[in-house]
């Protein structure tokens, strides 16, 4: 029932019209409170507002960014979507005759370009009528501005960015061992509560297990599917993420003099080779001790399987 996601997102430019039955990448500005509910629960449309009710996006991230109005930058968080648009309506001066009915015309999503008069800041607006048209990638967190590193000195930096890890990174096998110092591609399965709350906080090491502390991943997306082992299928989700893996020790025998102790010895990443005797099911393991060099990427649910995170 496991795969990866199949959408090629465009990123296509704020002022460009987006184009009937494609998917592209949006984002919606939101709390902290806000993203992990919509994390756990879905999007929500909007009872009303400038295009009336739907789900209110942007391709524009500057835009997403400012949102909510009310809350100082730092609170705010932006949630990143895979929106299929379907049927599109530019919507571009205020009181087009389908400014709030553009639904009821056959139209699943409404769209103001950019300078039009309808949005006060200029920027581009998108009204995605169905929530479920709407599958969320990540959250994107405002970085810690450089004046508030330096105060006392003039900067212009913006607090937001898409990540900086640079292009796709593929996936290694799960019988070669990592290479110190690489980025490679991983997987963990987790229920959807516990999905939202690590999109949102980070991950956080486990107390202990077969590696001791750290945050346990798998490059094997089967293994990781099969985790929480008390949840049935259809309520776990695998976290895609990145893990720059640093320092790393092949752990291959239950007993290993650095079983548990490898992060003591200098080591960043511990990792188990499939069929070594170290899992039960023969499967490939890694345990990683910073959490900070771990970045969740995407969220991959059971197919055909109603919840959190709509494909």
């Amino acid at each position: 029932m496991w795969a990866e996601n199949d959408l090629c997102p465009e990123k296509l430019q704020s002022c460009a019209e987006p184009t009937d039955g494609k998917v592209y990448r949006m984002y919606h500005g939101t709390s902290r409170e806000a993203a992990t509910e919509i994390l756990i629960n879905g999007f929500k449309p909007s009872a009303n507002g400038m295009l009336g009710r739907g789900v209110y996006l942007s391709r524009d991230l500057n835009k997403a960014s400012r949102y909510p109005l009310e809350l100082p930058e730092h609170l705010r968080f932006v949630i990143r979507v895979n929106v299929h648009v379907g049927r599109v309506k530019r919507i571009d001066f205020q009181g087009h005759p389908l400014q709030k009915t553009w639904h009821d015309h056959g139209y699943d999503t409404a769209w103001c370009p950019p300078n039009c008069g309808m949005v006060p800041s200029g920027l581009e607006e998108d009204c995605v009528w169905d929530p479920s048209r709407i599958k969320v990638i990540d959250v994107i967190q405002p970085r810690q501005s450089l004046a508030q590193q330096f105060p006392g000195f003039a900067f212009m930096n913006s607090l937001w960015a898409e990540d900086d890890l640079g292009p796709e990174v593929p996936c290694l096998e799960s019988w070669s061992q990592p290479i110190d110092g690489k980025v490679y591609i991983m997987y963990h399965g987790t229920s959807r509560e516990a999905a939202a709350k690590i999109i949102i906080n980070g991950f956080k090491l486990s107390a202990g297990g077969m590696l001791g502390r750290g945050v346990y991943l798998s490059r094997d997306l089967n293994k990781a599917s099969r985790y929480p082992l008390v949840l049935p299928e259809n309520l776990r989700v695998v976290l895609k993420v990145r893990v720059k893996v640093g320092k790393v020790k092949k752990i291959d025998h239950q007993g290993h003099l650095m079983q548990k102790t490898w992060h003591d010895h200098g080591y960043d990443t511990a990792w188990c080779p499939p069929n070594c005797g170290m899992v039960p099911s023969g499967l490939e393991e890694d345990c990683v001790w910073d959490p900070s060099r771990i970045q969740v990427i995407d969220i991959i649910q059971p197919r055909k399987t109603p919840g959190l995170f709509h494909q």
